[in-house]
């Protein structure tokens, strides 16, 4: 029986050599085109019938299936590869057309003309006049990005059309509109002191003004009481701020036209008087930033606490 059993794998052995080589190769091939044909007609199946198959469990199904459709849709390859393609490609904005493009630029010059025709209408009905206290700019628009297109001198009347914009008011000059920086122009003309009206240590009729102030201090009061004789209130010597080091006084006054005429004489002299800083209706002026001019600082609650009711200067 072993002698058998042996003899029967030497046949099969014998049989299986005996198939010639191209057979084998032939029949390696037919497999390979077969597979071949299968996996394209799955690929090219439609993706929805193939995922519904195979979720049912029946994957035979879903072969079938994908072959089925790819041979009755041939263009099914082709929209693949244009699906594909789409998937793949950028996003752009889309250009607005060329009736929307026309619809914004007709609004923006529908906005324009009513700005033109408001500025038109408040030249025309401008009828109060103010006195301009100091030298002031005059700027195209009252936006940040305006033109300087000149200035007006202190001490001139000129006409003003009630409207204010950020921290500029609208003055009429030759039949046009123009806008000035907020904060210097008054009802009543200002007093016309200049750099010219020069500096003074001659004693002023109240020296109790002095105590406590520094040698430069008193040199800027004496000044001023000489520079401008209707003031008569001073703020000297206090526990509080600059005042605590006796280097500062306040000029009392509310009137615009004379403590800007005040503020300026000191600016005038600033190099003489040994001046630090200034300040005058919420603004500040300082020597080392003098290119800078006058710069509104943030409130502080109240008029004196912005110095809207008295010059406050302080000395080195």
């Amino acid at each position: 029986m072993a002698e058998h059993r042996h003899k029967r794998e030497a046949d099969a052995r014998r049989v299986f050599s005996s198939v010639s080589t191209a057979q084998r190769v032939s029949a390696g091939l037919a497999v390979l085109a077969t597979s071949t044909i299968v996996a394209a007609g799955v690929l090219s199946a439609n993706p929805v019938s193939v995922v519904a198959a195979k979720d049912s469990g029946n994957v035979a199904a879903a072969d079938r299936s994908g072959l089925s459709a790819s041979l009755s849709r041939p263009d099914l390859a082709s929209d693949r590869f244009v699906v594909s393609r789409s998937a793949s490609r950028k996003l752009t904005p889309r250009e607005p057309t060329p009736s929307a493009r026309h619809g914004k630029q007709a609004v923006k010059e529908a906005r324009a003309d009513r700005a033109q025709a408001a500025t038109a209408k408040a030249v025309r009905q401008a009828h109060n006049k103010l006195w301009t206290t100091t030298l002031l700019n005059l700027w195209t628009t009252s936006e940040e990005d305006a033109t300087l297109v000149g200035g007006l001198p202190s001490t001139r009347q000129v006409l003003v059309t009630g409207r204010r914009a950020g921290n500029r008011v609208e003055v009429v000059v030759d039949g046009r509109s123009r806008w000035v920086t907020e904060g210097y122009l008054s009802e009543d003309k200002p007093v016309d002191v200049g750099a010219d009206a020069g500096l003074s240590m001659a004693p002023c009729p109240d020296p109790g003004v002095e105590n406590g102030l520094t040698s430069d201090a008193v040199y800027v009061y004496r000044s001023v009481c000489h520079a401008f004789p209707q003031i008569t209130s001073y703020g000297g010597w206090d526990a509080h701020g600059e005042h605590s080091s006796g280097r500062a006084i306040d000029i009392m006054t509310s009137d615009v036209g004379l403590g800007t005429a005040i503020a300026e004489f000191l600016r005038a002299h600033s190099g003489e008087l040994h001046i630090y800083d200034i300040l005058w209706r919420q603004r500040i002026w300082t020597p080392v930033r003098a290119a800078e001019g006058w710069r509104v600082f943030p409130s502080r609650g109240s008029a004196t606490a912005d110095h809207y009711d008295h010059v406050h200067v302080s000395v080195y």
